[in-house]
């Protein structure tokens, strides 16, 4: 399989990561659908002014037209994913499980299934990916780096498949950021809450430290 030509991205989830998101893609010269809840009257006024240049759509619509869907929604909601316009895509997991937002889960809290299976699992069609999750939205906002500028930070990618991998790494570096393996989808729980990486806005060489901690060894 050759990596995936990305020209239109596909954000479901209009909220502070979505439309830092968004922003970083239309930077980066995509063409942007984002998607909120439902209809898409409802988020315009906030994506002109968070997000210029983003066209707000249909989750549906979004999902269709693009050639990388990123599911930036709280991760409870994940039934709501339009599944028959997402099959065949590459998705991107930027999503967490957050008791706060998502209420006491169990199937969303269990340390030994990452997060992004479930989101495989429940998208069989779909090649999904994790990125994006690790980093806060600020500072998403405001370390994305020209390609080799001192300082630039890393993002962490765990996939299945070399060809999506590479494709999303690709993604990675063209928003700003270096794009760091972590390995399979497996592997996404380093990325999770609780693990040492989780949070992390570092440079490539300091994340891949972290990467190779478990969660006893998580820095205090």
């Amino acid at each position: 399989m050759a990596p995936t030509k990305i020209r239109t991205v596909g954000i479901l989830g209009a909220g502070k990561v979505g439309t830092v998101l968004a922003r970083l893609a239309i930077s980066a010269g995509y063409e942007v659908l984002i998607a909120g809840s439902g209809d898409p009257e409802k988020i315009a006024l906030t994506i002109d002014v968070l997000a210029p240049g983003a066209v707000p759509a249909w989750p549906a619509q979004a999902a269709r037209h693009a050639d990388l869907v990123i599911l930036a929604l709280p991760l409870s909601k994940y039934r709501s994913l339009p599944i028959d316009e997402m099959a065949g895509k590459l998705v991107v997991d930027a999503m967490n499980y957050w008791w706060e937002t998502d209420g006491e889960r169990t199937d969303l809290a269990d340390p030994e299934t990452p997060t992004s299976q479930i989101i495989q699992t429940f998208l069989p069609t779909s090649r999904v990916v994790k990125a994006f999750n690790h980093m806060g939205y600020h500072d998403l906002d405001e370390q994305a780096r020209p390609s080799g500028q001192a300082g630039r930070k890393a993002i962490a990618v765990a996939g299945t498949e070399r060809a999506d991998i590479e494709t999303v790494e690709g993604f990675v570096e063209s928003m700003g950021f270096d794009p760091v393996l972590a390995g399979s989808l497996v592997d996404s729980r380093k990325l999770q809450p609780g693990w040492p990486a989780f949070g992390a806005n570092l440079s490539a060489g300091e994340l891949r430290r972290l990467l190779e901690l478990g969660p006893a060894d998580r820095p205090r």
